[in-house]
């Protein structure tokens, strides 16, 4: 048995974790060290950078010790991130502003909203593959460009959160085509900067970091870097990527007709395709494996059970009491639905959606409401499913659960007969450390592919089937739900307008 190792690591919004993984993708060694949100004003979110490599220090040296000789069994180190933190560093890859705004930032809403109103759609989405947001660099750039000038000249590079960290261990400067693809900048047939977009928002193509592909070897772990981390000198460190499509890899969601559901507070509904599914809807990222995720979210997802925890039982009841109330009730909840729209949307016209419960009967009692939120959040991902269905032309095959829900059984048995396709769940939840781990292997010559890596290193715990007899129920009860989210779409600025 191969003695090597790779290091994962993984900067999330909450933590850097480390972890050390064997060849045969099992993880050996996990460490965490927390980090601190920045809230200067509403909207805004900041961190540290400098927070960052400092985590990454202290974790790494922590896993370091708990396995032997660990440092010189390191084959390689492959590092994913959270997504949109906005990076500046100046010529010698110093920081030139000490908070990087984040993926949750929104202090970029003005300019989003006089970039819709200025160019249609259809001018841009093939020349960025996305819809604009708060969310993307290019906004954020656009508002340190006018906001904090002196940091914007400065800059000789843009990063985000994993580039910062591998530029701290090689003394490299570069960004991968998943971070890049996310950026609202990049354009996704050349897979290089587009000048198009960069035009269009006015900005400084040159502070634009090279892209490259995550499995390539960035650098090598540097003299400095080692002494700080413990790590040996010399040690590949790859390109990594970001967090996301890292995850989707380490949960084997690498080919067309495979799709993944994330369900945290939100739920992030992905389909794997050849190339970006452009439309106005739809959000599209770069693939480890070279392909594109088109995803969707609705925004609450595990909330909506959150929500009714709170509002039903003033939080006194478990989650675990909840669902065994919904489980009382039938299938379809006697015609009552619920639509989850308790935050909004996301993208659209009706970013001011409102959740509501539609059907209600004398003979309805709370075992109803339960289900139809669990049926509701359902019906709604189901709704995502179908528009990606109809933009791609490939339906989905199956779908990876991950996140919280995911555990959740009698969900999953009500989403896979909604969708009406098997859901898979698994062994392995820490996805994002596997999918580095299956990325280091592959740039270690271990595998030919990270398809074949994704193969070997990830298993399922279960396979949840649709029920044929609810799957029956849901199917005509899809299309009432459709026909109620198009219905209520009218009203939403109406209900606005009404007096407090």
């Amino acid at each position: 048995m191969s003695q090597e190792l790779f290091l994962a690591i993984d900067v999330g919004t909450g933590s850097v974790r480390a972890a050390l993984l064997d060849t045969r993708g099992k993880i050996l060694a996990v460490a965490s060290r927390e980090h601190e949100q920045i809230v200067p004003q509403f909207g805004w979110s900041e961190q540290r950078p400098r927070d960052w490599w400092d985590g990454v220090v202290a974790a790494t040296r922590a896993v370091l010790d708990q396995v032997p000789q660990a440092a010189g069994r390191v084959a390689a180190v492959a590092a994913c991130g959270q997504m949109h933190g906005t990076v500046l560093v100046d010529d010698r890859g110093e920081l030139v502003r000490e908070t990087a705004p984040l993926w949750n930032d929104k202090r970029t809403v003005d300019y989003v909203t006089a970039f819709e109103a200025a160019h249609p759609p259809q001018s841009y989405l093939g020349d960025c593959a996305n819809p604009p947001t708060p969310a993307w660099p290019g906004f954020k750039l656009q508002w340190l460009r006018d906001n904090d000038a002196v940091a914007y000249r400065a800059a000789a590079a843009v990063l985000m959160p994993k580039d910062y960290i591998n530029l701290r261990l090689t003394g490299e400067v570069a960004m991968d085509r998943n971070d890049g693809g996310a950026s609202f900048l990049m354009d996704p047939g050349t897979g290089q900067w587009s000048e198009k977009m960069v035009g269009l928002l006015a900005l400084d193509a040159s502070k634009l970091a090279p892209l490259r592909n995550p499995v390539e070897i960035l650098g090598h772990v540097t003299t400095k870097a080692a002494l700080e981390t413990g790590l040996r000198e010399g040690t590949p460190v790859l390109v990594g990527g970001a967090d996301y499509p890292v995850a989707l890899l380490g949960s084997g969601v690498c080919r067309p007709g495979v799709g993944s559901e994330v369900m945290g507070t939100s739920a992030i509904i992905t389909a794997i395709a050849r190339r970006p599914l452009l439309d106005p809807a739809v959000c599209n990222v770069g693939t480890v494996e070279g392909n594109w995720g088109a995803f969707m979210l609705l925004e609450s997802g595990g909330d909506a059970m959150r929500w009714a925890r709170r509002a039903f039982h003033e939080k006194q009841f478990s989650y675990e009491e909840i669902v065994a109330k919904a489980a009382e009730a039938p299938a379809g909840s006697e015609r009552l639905f619920f639509m989850p729209y308790l935050a909004g949307e996301r993208l659209g016209d009706h970013r001011n959606a409102r959740a509501q419960y539609f059907g209600i009967g004398a003979g309805h009692g709370l075992t109803h409401m339960h289900r139809a939120v669990l049926e509701g959040v359902a019906f709604a991902v189901k709704r995502h499913i179908n528009i990606l269905d109809g933009i791609s032309g490939a339906p989905l095959e199956r779908v990876i659960a991950s996140g919280g829900g995911a555990r959740t059984k009698l969900w999953m048995k009500i989403k896979a007969s909604v969708y009406d396709i098997p859901i898979l769940v698994p062994s392995e939840p820490e996805c994002g450390l596997v999918g580095c781990a299956i990325m280091a292997a592959t740039a270690t010559g271990r595998f030919g592919s990270v398809e074949e890596g994704a193969d070997c290193y990830v298993s399922y715990d279960e396979e949840i089937s649709p029920d044929p007899h609810w799957a029956d129920i849901y199917r005509p009860m899809q299309v009432f739900f459709e026909r109620l989210y198009a219905h209520s779409q009218a009203l939403y600025d109406d209900l606005d307008r009404l007096p407090q």
